[in-house]
């Protein structure tokens, strides 16, 4: 159950991937930092409902403000660095979610064989 995870952190461990939990009491403000420098998020174990926190991070919400990108997260205005990566991980079986969460993300299925992945994989590139 935990290729995924296995997968991003190897993917992403030379450009300090930073591995969070929804229960995580300072969850939002390590992900502030993250998008504010540009590391890439893991964001592990979670559910079939996401925190509306993440809302505009996940519809990708970015906007111009005194030349540099912004994104706006709850309360909080910061800048936003494109080399910034997002990854959602769970460890539901056959998690559903609802099509307005499905639209705004790329869904990958890592419980099929090696070969299967890489075509969806490659599907998606």
């Amino acid at each position: 159950q935990g290729q995924a995870n296995k997968w991003v952190k190897n993917m992403e461990k030379k450009h300090k991937l930073e591995v969070l939990k929804l229960s995580d009491g300072d969850y939002v403000r390590k992900l502030e930092n993250c998008i504010q420098f540009g590391y890439p998020v893991l964001l592990e174990n979670v559910g079939e409902e996401l925190d509306p926190t993440l809302e505009p991070l996940l519809l990708k919400s970015v906007f111009k403000q005194g030349g540099g990108l912004c994104i706006r997260l709850g309360d909080s205005t910061i800048e936003y660095s494109e080399q910034f990566r997002f990854y959602i991980t769970t460890k539901l079986r056959n998690p559903h979610y609802l099509p307005e969460v499905s639209v705004k993300v790329t869904l990958i299925n890592f419980m099929i064989t090696l070969d299967g992945l890489e075509d969806q994989l490659l599907g998606i590139v």
